[in-house]
């Protein structure tokens, strides 16, 4: 019979501290993204992160550089509405995918942002996003 006591096996441990890990750089994305901090975004994405998504007609297909020029232009919270919550990580070695759910970016905008994952060089980074305009138009 195991204790509540005993420790979680090794691979439990790595599994979680893994997902706190991939959890952390979402965070980064929000936290960046909200405040339009480019420093954080960096933080989050790999130099070399695609994005691709439209709001309406208009396409956001660009290299990360590109989102980061409009965070810092413009953070998504620019009246205190904007929200971001991971509703998914999976994740399979040094691989994961996460999605995340936006309201209120820009004030005006709902998103549904699917990203990829990867560890490297011992760090976890975002390598792409996808993402949905899932309500609202850009404000002008």
């Amino acid at each position: 019979m195991t204790s509540p006591q005993t420790a979680a096996p090794a691979a439990d441990r790595e599994r979680i501290d893994d997902h706190d890990a991939i959890a952390s750089v979402l965070q980064l994305y929000i936290d960046g993204s909200a405040r339009g901090d480019v420093a954080k975004l960096r933080e989050a994405f790999h130099d070399d992160a695609q994005m691709f998504g439209a709001v309406g007609d208009q396409r956001f297909d660009v290299p990360i550089a590109g989102f980061f020029d409009m965070a810092g232009q413009r953070p998504a919270d620019v009246d205190g509405t904007y929200r971001g919550r991971v509703v998914s990580i999976h994740q399979a070695g040094d691989a994961a995918t996460a999605t995340l759910a936006e309201d209120g970016f820009w004030g005006a905008l709902s998103f549904v942002d699917f990203f990829l994952l990867n560890r490297i060089e011992g760090r976890w980074v975002i390598v792409a996003k996808s993402f949905m305009n899932t309500g609202g138009r850009l404000p002008s």
